[in-house]
């Protein structure tokens, strides 16, 4: 079997559609007999392709990208900023079907593929690979999972078909990072460029040696979420895979979508930001720090940035005359909105004259067939440069910084040429601005480089453990952090009245802070 493309995957993903979204509640009908099939008619491949899809978000219509990617993470981080009135984390407020959004979706759409997929291929030489790749890319799933939550379903996740066990109980936070990244050793040492080739693999097409080098930064991305509890570890696990990582933009790990595939297979990301679901593509902008941020070195990652593409709230088409300049970009203040208030109106603000001439993504960064990125050489640099400041682990960190900088700087030409930024101007940059400020000024890049590969999800997650870059918080009326910027996502709801109550309550009390916003996972300390 060969997959070409996603459609594919589209027409799988539509027959499933409706039992996977009816199974989002609770883990009683999650943990069910994946379908009806065997050893015999059964290609593992087909499933793995879906595992990759969904991670870059939900079937249905982009329903956790759009309330946890954007939303929530993406406006705490000072990304982007909304004035939309549901656009609850641009003000701290918590919606609590919102903040469970990636749950509900990520257990059934990701978890349980994935875990199918390992357990169908463990111990069948003919998909090693596949099984290996799998068990990285389990790691992954669950690695968002447990960072945007704490405490979560780990080990019994999704085997209740395997194990005959509806009660999933929540692992503790430190022993699924112990867990997940024994696991991703293992895995990345067993791939054999000599085994399977794996059909299924839409963002690699099977290349065993780009798996690996994936692998390996993921496995540094872990090792440096763990610098606050258990450096040794961390350590540890940084010196075994330097100089094993991405090893350059065109190792990138990134989806690349397919538009005639509608809301199954598009872009998820470009779906709400096109404005599919409500006035996003109008009210929707980049936030006043981030543009801020780009100005004051003049980086020409600011061509990510045009003015006047939007015209209407209503007409959701774009304006092929926007402005480009970057002397003529204005970022949108967070915590604002569209009432009368002064203090929060946007446009009482000193900064507004209409809203079109705030700063909106380049339209190449939200077409539908575009890509989702989800590990990249300039972030591995970038990680690689703070271990080398931190202990002097792999090199010079100058150097790896100058790297991640560039590349930081030209893998903007994957989202479309239109963004495309010369290698010497990359060069030029990136000479005149080297390392100079130690970890501050790796944190500060590592968030824009995040928030230019549109991935708040991991920007939020390095600043909840580094506290850099240093954004000021919004203040709002009635914000339930009492003005704080959110640390994670409470539970769900749900939890309290399915099959896993005992161990959602147990979980909960146990969360330093509170299950809140304000609480914090494990690796988040003060």
């Amino acid at each position: 079997m060969k997959i070409t493309s996603l459609k594919t995957i589209a027409f799988l993903l539509l027959t499933g559609a409706t039992c996977l979204q009816s199974c989002t509640n609770d883990f009683d009908k999650i943990n069910t007999d994946p379908v009806a099939y065997s050893a015999q008619n059964f290609d593992p491949n087909f499933m793995f392709s879906t595992a990759q899809l969904t991670y870059t978000g939900s079937t249905d219509f982009a329903y956790e990208t759009w309330r946890a990617n954007l939303i929530y993470a993406g406006t705490m981080m000072q990304g982007i900023s909304s004035v939309v009135s549901y656009w609850a984390g641009d003000k701290y407020l918590n919606t609590p079907w919102y903040t469970s959004a990636y749950w509900e979706r990520a257990y059934a759409e990701q978890v349980k593929p994935i875990v199918d997929i390992v357990e169908v291929t463990r111990t069948k030489d003919k998909y090693k690979n596949l099984h290996q790749a799998a068990r990285i890319w389990k790691a992954l799933i669950f690695a968002r999972i447990t960072d945007l939550y704490g405490d979560v379903p780990y080990t019994e996740a999704g085997l209740g078909y395997y194990e005959k066990n509806l009660a999933t109980k929540y692992d503790k936070q430190q022993a699924i990072y112990t867990d997940m990244l024994k696991e991703l050793e293992d895995a990345v040492s067993k791939l054999d460029a000599n085994a399977d080739k794996i059909s299924g693999d839409v963002i690699y097409k099977g290349d065993v040696e780009k798996w690996k080098e994936f692998g390996n930064s993921l496995i540094l991305r872990l090792a440096m979420r763990l610098t606050k509890v258990d450096e040794t570890t961390a350590k540890s696990y940084v010196s075994k895979v330097v100089g094993k990582t991405l090893s350059s933009n065109a190792n990138n790990a990134f989806l690349k979508h397919d538009e005639s595939g509608a809301r199954i297979t598009q872009n998820r990301n470009s779906q709400v930001l096109l404005g599919d679901g409500g006035q996003e593509h109008y009210y929707v902008k980049w936030s006043d720090t981030f543009i801020k941020a780009l100005k004051s070195t003049n980086d020409p990652r600011i061509n990510v940035a045009v003015s006047n593409l939007w015209l209407n709230p209503t007409i959701k088409e774009q304006n092929s005359n926007f402005i480009a300049a970057a002397n003529q970009q204005k970022g949108m203040p967070n915590g604002k909105d569209l009432g009368t208030n002064a203090a929060y109106a946007i446009a009482s603000d000193p900064s507004y004259t209409t809203m079109p001439a705030y700063s909106s993504p380049h339209p190449g960064m939200i077409k539908r067939d575009g890509v989702t990125f989800i590990l990249t050489y300039a972030e591995s640099e970038l990680l690689a440069a703070e271990a080398a400041q931190r202990w002097g682990i792999g090199g010079s960190a100058a150097s790896h910084y100058k790297n991640a900088i560039k590349a930081g700087i030209t893998f903007l030409g994957q989202y479309d040429a239109a963004l495309q930024i010369t290698d010497a101007a990359a060069e030029a940059y990136a000479t005149a601005n080297p390392l100079t400020d130690g970890l501050k000024q790796i944190g500060l890049q590592y968030w824009l480089h995040q928030n230019t590969a549109l991935n708040f999800y991991e920007s939020w997650s390095n600043w909840r453990r580094t506290g850099y870059p240093e954004l000021v918080p919004v203040k709002y009326i009635n914000s339930d952090t009492k003005g704080q910027i959110p640390r994670r996502f409470p539970y769900p709801d749900a939890e309290a009245a399915n099959s896993n109550a005992a161990y959602y309550k147990e979980a909960g009390a146990a969360i330093p802070g509170g299950d809140n916003l304000t609480g914090r996972v494990w690796w988040d300390k003060q």
